[in-house]
């Protein structure tokens, strides 16, 4: 099957899949799904035991009811195997190119059976329940209720799959986008990351619903540390979910302006980080940073050296959680939304500063001076909105969420502000006229030794974020398949490689550069691809030894598959129906959030609920009970 994943370029499909693995990916869905309906409707009916007694096992094991057990362990493996799905196949992208279908491809086995599996992780959640209520924010569905964390497990889990029939649809439309930045992508890996948040509700509707099996008298030390590590991995895994969308800056080829790494970081941080330590409480944001670079560790290997593929850099998150901790000593437990802010702005001041080392020492693209004062600016934006949302999120969680008219306007403010970020990293141009002169020499076996680029004008490196050599999809083993060097300057406008450069086979090779609002690119070598049409499919030469090339927009050469000529109107449509979702599926998330802390789910030793204002006006009660969730 990996075999099958390395066929040239030049002989595979270019826009959606072949029929016949639509037809057999279908009819095994079909099948699977025919499955768990049967395994659901008899456990509903007593037709059944199976999934009773596994619920039931579950139980036993972790002191959490069966509807939450289950789902929760299932839950968290599915979203393992969709990690090292997703990041497995990204490599593959990167060193062989695109793929003859969706079927040929090995990681996409592993990211379908992650993705499918939270969705019955949801479903399971939802209909176990049968004798009893999963308490007081329980939805009323069908003949029962069902936990509000199952329903949004559920949501999240179809969310992400239905992202896979519209990619297709997508790529049938508009040819294949070669980058994680597509909108349907968005939906898999967005569908996924967020089911975190439906896991830690789930988490907190059952510990409530099972006290006793967390505590009888005053919780001891073994008790505590596995609550804290339960939510520490799921703060954690939150974490991970949303620096998935820094997979092309962790790969080194990004296809988006540099600035928006920094505004990346910082939201996830935010996000991640303020719920973390204000859920968790003092070492919680360490916790779930530690959780994160473990986990994202095991990937690495996996990926790298027991599958022999190009691995990502991650971002270290280390001192973003040092910063959450340091502000947290002064206003998680009595001014948390306040606490959110002050946080984010740490984050996106020293928190900066601390990533701009690190990617110095280990990215394919660090930052560079360049990138400032932009990227400070959309850090500290993405710091603070991340901060807001994570201390709602939180506040939520342990059933303290001020009232609506705070709520609304800081979550909406949040929003808001990472938009007009997004949009700010979006606005790009294109130079006319711009050009680079290759020259190549020593060049033996398809390989130059020695690559020389002249910049005209020579001013289009000058403060440059980056200007690369870059070549991929090579069809490399152990890492091969892609390389990445940043240019060393010569002379005015005038650089040179520090390492060969291949131009055989598959490879694919370009200048690029980023500069303020402009992502460029020219080709240095690209075989012919038979599956395009048109200019697309031509190859362009290597120099012999010295060539002059027009620069155009980079996503001209490295999303070669893309259909020319293909209305806006039509592009503006489809994105504006993928927005959709994703306004609902947000919405969906808020509301069950909400419903949860609002129906009862305090206890009321947890803490002293917020004022109006958000802001908590005594310290806690001491209580001889202990919190339950």
């Amino acid at each position: 099957m990996l075999a099958s994943a390395t066929t040239t370029s030049s002989t595979t499909p270019a826009a959606g899949a072949p029929i016949g693995q639509i037809i057999i990916a279908t009819g095994s869905a079909t099948v699977l799904t025919l499955a768990l309906l049967w395994l659901c409707i008899g456990h509903q009916n007593g037709s059944n035991k199976i999934l009773g007694r596994l619920a039931a096992f579950s139980e036993r094991v972790s002191g959490l009811p069966g509807w939450a057990a289950l789902p929760l362990g299932l839950g968290g493996g599915s979203l393992f195997v969709a990690l090292l799905g997703m990041y497995w196949d990204i490599s593959l992208h990167i060193d062989n190119g695109r793929d003859p279908g969706p079927l040929a491809n090995p990681a996409h086995y592993l990211i379908l059976a992650g993705l499918y599996g939270i969705f019955t992780a949801g479903l399971f959640s939802i209909v176990l329940p049968r004798d009893e209520s999963p308490g007081p924010a329980a939805l009323s569905i069908a003949r029962g209720k069902a936990p509000v964390g199952g329903v949004l497990m559920f949501v999240c889990g179809a969310f992400a799959l239905i992202g896979f029939p519209l990619d297709d649809m997508w790529h049938r439309l508009f040819g294949q986008d070669v980058t994680l930045g597509g909108p349907t992508h968005l939906m898999l890996f967005g569908g996924a990351s967020l089911t975190l948040i439906g896991q830690s509700v789930l988490l907190v509707e059952g510990m409530k619903a099972r006290p006793e099996r967390w505590a009888r008298g005053n919780r001891n030390n073994l008790q505590s540390a596995l609550v804290f590590t339960r939510r520490a991995a799921l703060m954690g895994g939150l974490l991970i979910g949303l620096s998935t969308l820094q997979g092309e800056f962790d790969f080194g080829v990004a296809q988006f302006r540099d600035v928006f790494h920094p505004l990346l970081i910082a939201t996830a941080a935010g996000v991640g980080l303020v719920a973390a330590r204000q859920w968790l409480g003092p070492g919680g944001a360490l916790g779930a940073a530690i959780m994160f670079l473990v986990t994202r560790g095991i990937v690495n290997v996996i990926v790298g050296k027991v599958f022999g593929q190009t691995f990502p850099a991650l971002p270290l998150y280390l001192p973003e959680a040092l910063c959450v901790e340091a502000a947290g000593l002064f206003l998680a437990s009595r001014r948390p939304l306040a606490h959110g802010l002050v946080s984010g702005a740490m984050i996106g001041t020293l928190g900066f500063a601390a990533e701009y080392a690190w990617t110095n020492l280990v990215f394919r693209l660090p930052w560079t001076p360049a990138m400032l004062p932009e990227g400070v600016i959309l850090a500290i934006v993405g710091g603070m909105a991340g901060g807001a949302l994570g201390s709602l999120l939180a506040l939520g969680l342990k059933g303290r969420l001020p009232a609506s008219r705070v709520v609304r306007p800081v979550a909406i403010g949040a929003f808001v502000a990472l938009a007009i970020c997004a949009a700010d990293g979006l606005i790009i141009s294109t130079p006319k006229n711009a050009t680079a002169t290759v020259t190549v020499a020593n060049v033996r076996n398809g390989i130059a030794h020695q690559t020389t680029v002249r910049l005209n004008p020579t001013s289009l490196g000058k403060k440059a974020y980056w200007v690369t050599v870059t070549a991929w999809q090579g069809h490399g083993q152990s890492g091969n398949g892609l390389d990445v060097q940043r240019l060393h300057a010569i002379g005015d406008g005038v650089y040179r490689t520090t390492a060969p450069v291949p131009m055989f086979g598959e490879w694919k090779s370009f200048v690029r550069v980023q500069k303020g609002r402009q992502v460029i690119g020219v080709p240095i070598r690209m075989p012919e691809d038979k599956a395009l049409t048109g200019a697309q499919a031509n190859a362009v030469p290597a120099p012999s030894p010295t060539v002059t090339r027009k620069f155009v927009h980079d996503q001209e050469l490295l999303q070669r598959e893309r259909k020319p000529g293909v209305s806006p109107w039509l592009w503006t449509a489809a994105c504006i129906v993928v927005g959709a979702f994703f306004v609902v599926f947000f919405l969906s998330i808020s509301l069950g959030v909400a419903r949860v802390s609002r129906s009862g789910m305090r206890r009321d030793d947890d803490a002293t609920p917020p004022s109006r204002s958000g802001r908590f006006d005594r310290e806690p009660a001491p209580s001889s009970q202990p919190a339950s969730v």
